[in-house]
């Protein structure tokens, strides 16, 4: 296995909500020199890129980057190194969705939802992106509210409709989360339930799975052991939690998780283009292109760690029932420091070999602290 091709042909897409100011339901806080339109959140991405070499894409998320002209937006983006990724939709932001989107009892709620999907799947096409990215925030708060069968009707009746405009190389990805806006019965809360949807929708439906939305001491690698085995892991967004809140940066809460998560994704033979790896965070304190360079730094090294994994020593130790030794053989992989083999690879790809120190040694934070002064920054809902 030449570890070092596999880590140099690695994808991580970041978010453009990265690079905009965020914060906690309290609070947004503002920082200096964040973007004031797409074009300056994809300028901010291709930082990440040029120092990582590894993050050649940026994900969208509609209708906080929705402009004029998505031809366009595209022709900047590669002109800055880097291309349009995932096109994320937004059913949760408006007054008309309070009771649910797609799921919504009233039909005219449901129609306007379906319309905004549709929209992101025409943007796909004027982007050249090949992947929409759901996720609803629909759900009940209190027993009785509505009908809960009633609600998988109508939310397998939006997926339907969206499922039949995909182009022919276009798929969506369903995303779920155990709770949150939602208290009592949230309408996508788990795996399970986004697997059933999409296997009966067929090949162009997948699983994405947020490492951030699960319930405390839940085994994500079971989970995307099961969905690569069943032809239906999507991509991930990466992501840490530590109580009932995500979106903090990858790796931070659990890094040996992380190791875990990774190590199926190349047993299972994930790692490979139609596993995307995603970034899906929000830098409420920290710098914000800092933040998601040491989160690309992060997936990295537990992807190398999962690589020197001794496959062949391991199924050995598991056949001859060697508790112990199996569980040392993912151990030594773990605690083997993979920095210097990562800074090597940099240098062989004419990189920096440390890609922290490069960025903030570059001055493009400054730079832009000073440029960008007047607009609206960007941020939730923009």
């Amino acid at each position: 296995m030449d570890i070092k091709a596999l880590l140099r042909a690695q994808h991580i897409e970041t978010p453009s909500w990265a690079y905009g100011n965020s914060g906690t339901r309290f609070k947004v806080f503002a920082q200096q020199g964040v973007p004031r339109d797409p074009y300056e959140k994809i300028a901010d991405a291709a930082q990440v890129h040029l120092f990582t070499g590894v993050a050649p894409t940026v994900a969208l998320h509609i209708p906080w980057d929705r402009v004029d002209d998505y031809a366009d937006l595209a022709r900047h983006a590669r002109e800055a190194g880097v291309g349009i990724g995932a096109i994320n939709s937004n059913v949760f932001q408006d007054d008309d969705y309070m009771l649910g989107s797609v799921t919504h009892p009233d039909a005219r709620v449901r129609r306007k939802a379906i319309g905004h999907l549709l929209e992101c799947v025409d943007i796909m096409d004027e982007t050249g992106s090949d992947t929409l990215k759901l996720w609803f925030s629909d759900g009940i708060n209190y027993p009785g509210q509505d009908d809960i069968r009633a609600r998988q009707d109508r939310l397998a009746e939006a997926l339907d409709e969206v499922y039949a405009r995909l182009g022919p190389s276009q798929r969506f990805l369903l995303e779920y989360k155990l709770f949150e806006p939602a208290f009592y019965a949230t309408d996508v809360p788990d795996w399970g339930t986004a697997y059933a949807h999409c296997l009966r929708l067929g090949p162009k439906a997948q699983v994405v799975v947020d490492t951030g939305h699960h319930a405390p001491g839940t085994n994500i690698e079971f989970i995307v052991a099961f969905l690569l085995r069943e032809g239906k892991l999507g991509g991930f967004d990466f992501n840490s939690r530590f109580y009932a809140d995500d979106d903090l940066m990858v790796g931070a809460a659990d890094p040996f998780q992380l190791f875990r998560i990774m190590y199926e994704v190349v047993r299972g033979g994930g790692y490979s283009a139609d596993v995307a790896f995603m970034l899906d965070q929000c830098h409420n304190i920290e710098p914000k292109i800092p933040g998601q360079i040491r989160s690309v730094m992060n997936v990295q090294e537990a992807t190398a760690k999962a690589l020197l994994v001794d496959r062949a020593a391991l199924a050995a130790a598991q056949s001859a029932g060697d508790v112990l030794g199996a569980n040392a053989v993912l151990m030594d992989a773990y605690n083997t420091d993979v920095r210097p083999l990562l800074a090597e690879l940099r240098e062989e790809m004419s990189l920096h070999p440390d890609p922290m120190g490069a960025y903030a040694a570059s001055g493009y934070g400054a730079k832009i602290v000073a440029e960008r002064v007047g607009g609206a920054q960007a941020g939730w809902g923009a």
